[in-house]
């Protein structure tokens, strides 16, 4: 698909939206839930949002993010390594791959559900996907990824003490483990995503940053990390030529001086005013920080690229124009 000029982009903004734009979309935790029932609610919920823009003509890819979820299973089989010493310990990235098939089972068949229910006729996939990342990364110094649930002082002091777990106190909410973050340098499986979506599939791939691995020749092996969703995110949206790159996050619009007696919604910001803001520590690590640094990646790969930031329900309107922090 061709990218759009920048005139045709204002365009669209200003008289109803994109025409049969290539938009990536990445969900946050919010859209998900948190557990195995409130993830099967969560995502068909999820899917009339995203269905409200496939139906108007958008091709749509998806990511994810898996926090809790990945939090969850590697506890589930340090659990059950502890139990029968004959099981050895499941690495991250596997724990990861197990993720994402069960948030993408619950995802594609929403979706797939949905589309039906308004008569349109589209495959929906998931892709299990690796996303290569440099084992030199000084990410693997410094773990700085949330992952997993929130837990009291006790427990944190436990899981640290028991499973080896590095465990931070996370915005005033409980304690977290923390895990290395390296930055994604390829998707292994792009192509087989840009065959599916040229094909007209709706694919959900690259979910909760990927499957992260180190090349050893021709070997793949997993590296204990979870990649931040939304600069895989934006890694997969410049792969894939396409149009818009869509964060959908528990905020409808960035803020500055957030939380302040100033503080101020952004309608939009251009590369270089994010910039600013980024260098000025508007942003908090962690949470706003990377999802506004992917949007400037993205929107400042190629002339014509916009970047969005909303809330999941608000998405169509942020693409019409009406809401949503834009960046680009």
């Amino acid at each position: 698909m061709g990218q759009m000029t920048v005139a045709e982009i204002a365009f669209g903004f200003a008289y109803g939206g994109f025409c049969m734009s290539r938009i990536v979309i990445a969900l946050g935790g919010n859209a998900l839930g948190n557990t195995l029932p409130e993830q099967m609610t969560a995502a068909k919920i999820t899917s009339r949002s995203i269905v409200d823009l496939i139906e108007e003509g958008h091709e749509v890819i998806i990511s994810h993010g898996n926090g809790p979820q990945v939090g969850m299973i590697n506890n589930a089989m340090a659990a059950l390594s502890r139990e029968d010493v004959t099981q050895p310990n499941t690495p991250l990235s596997v724990c990861v791959a197990m993720s994402q098939a069960y948030i993408g089972y619950d995802l594609q068949n929403a979706l797939r559900e949905e589309l039906k229910n308004r008569g349109l006729n589209k495959p929906v996939t998931t892709m299990i996907t690796q996303v290569r990342v440099d084992e030199n990364d000084p990410a693997f110094e410094h773990p700085t990824k949330p992952v997993g649930h929130f837990m009291t002082k006790e427990q944190a002091d436990y899981a640290a003490k028991e499973y080896g777990h590095m465990m931070i106190e996370d915005s005033g909410r409980g304690y977290r483990r923390v895990v290395a973050s390296p930055r994604p340098i390829e998707i292994v499986e792009i192509d087989a995503i840009r065959t599916l979506v040229n094909a007209g599939d709706v694919v959900i791939a690259a979910g909760g940053g990927g499957i992260p691995v180190v090349r050893q020749g021709n070997h793949l092996k997993g590296a204990s990390a979870v990649i931040d969703k939304d600069f895989c995110s934006a890694r997969m949206a410049q792969d894939l030529d396409a149009d818009m790159l869509i964060i959908l996050t528990a905020v409808e619009k960035v803020a500055i001086h957030f939380r302040k007696p100033d503080e101020k919604l952004l309608d939009h910001m251009t590369v270089e005013e994010a910039k600013k803001y980024i260098k000025a520590g508007e942003f908090a690590p962690g949470s706003m920080l990377p999802k506004v640094e992917a949007c400037v990646e993205f929107a400042s790969s190629k002339p014509g690229r916009t970047a969005l930031i909303t809330l999941l329900e608000k998405a169509k309107d942020g693409i019409n124009g009406k809401t949503g922090t834009r960046i680009g």
